[in-house]
């Protein structure tokens, strides 16, 4: 298979890697020199340390390098089978190189976005031939995370779609397949992992480091919503939050928060900027959490039942089956548990309980219970004891 990665940046080198480590003979294009120059060193730098680490020898470092060429020009991607663009994420930008590039390219040639919260729709409003675009949305570092969300637009044919998932299949990723919804499934069920961390912060029932603790302490979480945000990069989690807000038109459940826009006004961005939430400049101290067994069961219980309700949420509106809203989340963003298989574990009526606690203390629409959840306590069900819709 011929494939074309368009954008020459971490995540679009990361996918071409995937692909061809599989076998895929694959044309990384961007119309920077220099972004195609580091990528090259930067494919040169990991195939080295995994050869360090015994995990392929030369002869595959060779071979996986040779299935790449590198070129400036779209017009280079004329061959290909299927084509992924992972630029920066604007619509209209998008739609521009997209429609340049249906006029190079095959008619059967399926023409994806890796985007991570723009409409497919959209995007493929942009084509002569709507139906052979599709969502295939990666995580960073794309060799690394297992998961890749497939998203067809209501435009998307059955082919396109079966022919995508075989092949993300074939380069031995798990496919969780979604709606074309704000968010798709991770980071549509992933808000509350931030916004409501956010909010116990500005309430002043916790600092970040006690917040982290909590959720990584008694959740199992590998990493704090506030280590996660600094990770990312406070830039990009508020640009995110911000663009799933307004695109479900200004539900309270996706509601930004101030600290973090603050935040990122201060340039105070995380790692990549040397401040965030935390200081990592050298010789810095990471501050201690306060270790209060009671309170950090309150924060962790009080943060997991908000994911647990977006992703009952999810499975209710048909965004995606149960076992791909779990498996999005496991391997997608590296939870300990499926949100559903969790909230089956502690309970339905736990979950209803701890929810209409939240609502009748607060009485804001952000804690509204799932009608599933509900229904689900109403008949004594769980999630997987049975198929729910």
């Amino acid at each position: 298979m011929n494939v074309g990665i368009i954008g020459g940046g971490t995540m679009g080198s990361g996918i071409a890697q995937v692909a061809a480590t599989s076998g895929c003979k694959v044309k990384l294009y961007d119309t920077n020199q220099d972004a195609l120059d580091k990528a090259k060193a930067a494919l040169e730098k990991i195939l080295s340390r995994l050869i360090v680490k015994g995990r392929i020898d030369n002869d595959e470092k060779l071979r996986i390098q040779g299935n790449i060429s590198y070129v400036d020009s779209l017009k280079d991607l004329a061959d290909s089978n299927l084509t992924i663009e992972a630029i920066i994420e604007n619509l209209e930008i998008k739609k521009k190189v997209f429609s340049e590039l249906e006029s190079y390219v095959s008619e059967d040639c399926i023409i994806a976005s890796n985007t991570s919260s723009l409409s497919i729709a959209s995007i493929a409003a942009s084509l002569e031939k709507p139906e052979r675009c599709i969502g295939i949305h990666f995580f960073n570092p794309a060799p690394l995370m297992k998961l890749v969300e497939v998203i067809p637009a209501i435009q998307t044919s059955q082919s396109v779609l079966d022919k995508s998932i075989e092949t993300i299949s074939n380069w031995k990723k798990v496919v969780a397949v979604a709606k074309d919804t704000p968010g798709f499934i991770v980071n549509r069920v992933a808000r509350p992992f931030y916004g409501e961390a956010l909010r116990i912060y500005e309430e002043g029932l916790a600092d970040f480091a006690t917040i982290d603790y909590s959720l990584k302490t008694i959740g199992g979480f590998r990493m704090g919503p506030f280590e996660l945000m600094d990770f990312i990069g406070n830039d990009v989690n508020y640009t995110v939050t911000e663009t799933v807000f307004t695109a479900f038109y200004f539900d309270p459940r996706y509601k930004p928060a101030f600290t973090q826009k603050r935040f990122s006004e201060a340039g105070y961005l995380g790692r990549k900027s040397g401040k965030g939430y935390y200081d990592y400049s050298e010789g810095a101290i990471k501050p201690e959490p306060t270790k209060d067994s009671e309170l950090a069961e309150q924060i962790f219980n009080r943060v997991l039942v908000m994911l647990i309700n977006e992703a009952a949420d999810a499975l209710f509106l048909n965004i995606a089956s149960a076992e791909d809203i779990d498996n999005a989340m496991t391997k997608g963003v590296n939870y300990p548990k499926g949100l559903l298989a969790w909230a089956d574990e502690k309970g339905i009526d736990w979950c209803v309980s701890k929810l209409d606690e939240l609502y009748n203390e607060y009485h804001e629409d952000r804690y509204r219970c799932s009608p599933l959840l509900r229904k689900l306590n109403r008949e004594n069900k769980t999630f997987f004891s049975e198929e729910v819709s």
